[in-house]
């Protein structure tokens, strides 16, 4: 399944001074993000969920943050959310997306499947774990 995050949205649910560095914090994301793709993760639903990608959502200050391989990156040039919507409705593959935006949830076609930012920082922590990254 195709992964498609709202990064602001995620990196701003944990309250770890993101808001003093908005784009590093989207780096640092993103660059987790990385490992994502080919792994096979607890899904949502505690079933075994294969990542067979992921699209990053960036707006405002981290537009401009550097995308890590494998990475594609949709730089918003106005609203974060819009850009989310116009990608996933564009895309032909079961799609995951990661956002606890309630207004933005109802907003995606209804194939889309959504998860909350607390799955995906699960899933990115029990990958650190596996190759010795960290969960920071």
């Amino acid at each position: 399944m195709l992964v498609v995050v709202d990064v602001a949205n995620v990196v701003g649910s944990r309250p770890d001074g993101w808001w003093r560095d908005r784009a590093g914090a989207a780096g640092r994301l993103l660059g987790r993000l990385a490992g994502l793709p080919g792994a096979t993760v607890e899904g949502p639903e505690g079933t075994p969920l294969t990542c067979t990608g992921v699209v990053a959502v960036v707006e405002g200050a981290a537009r401009d943050v550097a995308a890590p391989d494998g990475v594609p990156v949709v730089r918003a040039p106005g609203s974060g959310d819009d850009a989310l919507v116009a990608a996933v409705a564009e895309l032909d593959s079961p799609t995951l997306v990661v956002t606890a935006d309630r207004g933005l949830r109802a907003r995606l076609p209804d194939r889309a499947d959504r998860v909350g930012p607390g799955w995906l920082l699960a899933c990115l922590a029990r990958l650190d774990g596996m190759t010795g990254g960290t969960t920071g």
